[in-house]
């Protein structure tokens, strides 16, 4: 039987044709340990918020509400910073994004209180939820990015 690279490829090709979670090296064990680190620490401090700020039944949960646009806020001067130095830190942005901030907001929460509104007969309430959290978490991304880019670039050319 033949053997040699044309037969079973060289070492490159090989580790090509590996799936990307069996390569070592790849960086993946890290990505997972910086998500996992950061999503505790982005859920403990949300949930700590919530314990000192509670929402009284049947009202709007504005701890809730505060923390996930301020955390579209986060997110959005988190992504135009990294955005402006790729490949810096590779795992920064697992860590504060996906971990930190991904863990801090919170859809799951935001649509079990839309729930707890609505059986709590107050659709009046969750709708007004449901639409400010989303409008108001979309213009804070927008409003971060579109201030701190100019304000990195601005910090960089006079530095």
């Amino acid at each position: 039987m033949p053997e040699g690279p044309a037969v079973h490829g060289d070492a490159a090709t090989r580790r090509a044709a590996e799936p990307r979670s069996r390569r070592r090296g790849d960086g993946t064990a890290g990505v997972i340990a910086a998500v996992s680190a950061g999503g505790a620490i982005g859920a403990m401090a949300r949930h700590a918020l919530t314990l000192a700020f509670p929402a009284s039944p049947g009202a709007f949960p504005w701890t809730l509400f505060a923390v996930n646009v301020g955390g579209c806020l986060l997110i959005g001067v988190l992504m135009a910073a990294l955005g402006e130095g790729r490949g810096a830190r590779p795992l920064l942005r697992p860590f504060l994004g996906t971990g930190v901030l991904g863990g801090f907001t919170t859809f799951s929460a935001f649509v079990h209180d839309v729930h707890l509104l609505l059986d709590a007969g107050r659709p009046g309430i969750a709708a007004g939820y449901l639409a400010a959290t989303l409008a108001a978490g979309l213009a804070a991304v927008a409003l971060a990015v579109r201030v701190t880019r100019p304000a990195l670039r601005r910090g960089r050319a006079a530095g």
